[in-house]
């Protein structure tokens, strides 16, 4: 089969697996869908190690790559928190996400205050240098999951190199000098938004 079928197969499995997760957690299922999870996690292993030649089916695996992680981690987390009785946060409500207040004694770094690009905004302008800015989006990724009720623990080395490859990504294809970060809560979940700069 071509990659572009693949990823089409991958798409519409992935927002099937979606289904079937939500359906177990419902209750609708007695079973979680391993067998279906298997078959995505093939799919994804098919491509993990090939090089893939077309730019556009690249990015395309990448991003189906990256949203199916983010999914398997939340998932796995909710089928930690049903089997040890703890309540998941389903279905969180919506929060207005706002920067988390400095301690009174403190004053932002200056370099974390100049990476903020706006209001719940950070500019990366170099992965590898920018940690101030990273540390910060990480800080209020963690504070939002939790406000959404979200549970289990995301370590800052995984978010870190996501936020890595995503910017390192973003300006070299779209020929960005910098790439704004932003965080989204909708319907209980939380999301991390890119935005290039390009000036």
């Amino acid at each position: 089969m071509a990659i572009p079928e693949d990823l089409d197969q991958l798409e519409s499995s992935i927002r099937r697996l979606q289904i079937e997760w939500e359906k177990f957690f419902a209750g609708i299922e007695k079973k979680p869908p391993t067998d279906l999870k298997g078959r995505v996690e093939a799919l994804v292993r098919r491509y993990a190690y090939a090089e893939i030649r077309n730019n556009g089916d690249r990015f395309r695996y990448q991003s189906l790559t990256s949203r199916y992680n983010t999914f398997a981690e939340l998932w796995a987390k909710r089928l930690r928190a049903r089997e040890e009785g703890r309540p998941a946060g389903l279905h969180g409500t919506r929060v207005a996400l706002a920067p988390p207040p400095p301690p009174p004694s403190a004053a932002p770094a200056p370099a974390a205050a100049a990476a903020r690009a706006a209001a719940n905004e950070y500019r990366v302008r170099h992965p590898d240098k920018d940690a101030a800015a990273v540390r910060d989006l990480y800080q209020q990724f963690v504070e939002a999951r939790r406000s959404a009720g979200e549970t289990g623990a995301v370590k800052f080395e995984s978010f870190q190199k996501l936020i890595t490859q995503q910017a390192s990504r973003i300006l070299t294809e779209k020929g960005a000098k910098a790439v704004d970060f932003r965080l989204e809560t909708r319907d209980g979940k939380v999301s991390l938004k890119a935005r290039p700069v390009k000036s």
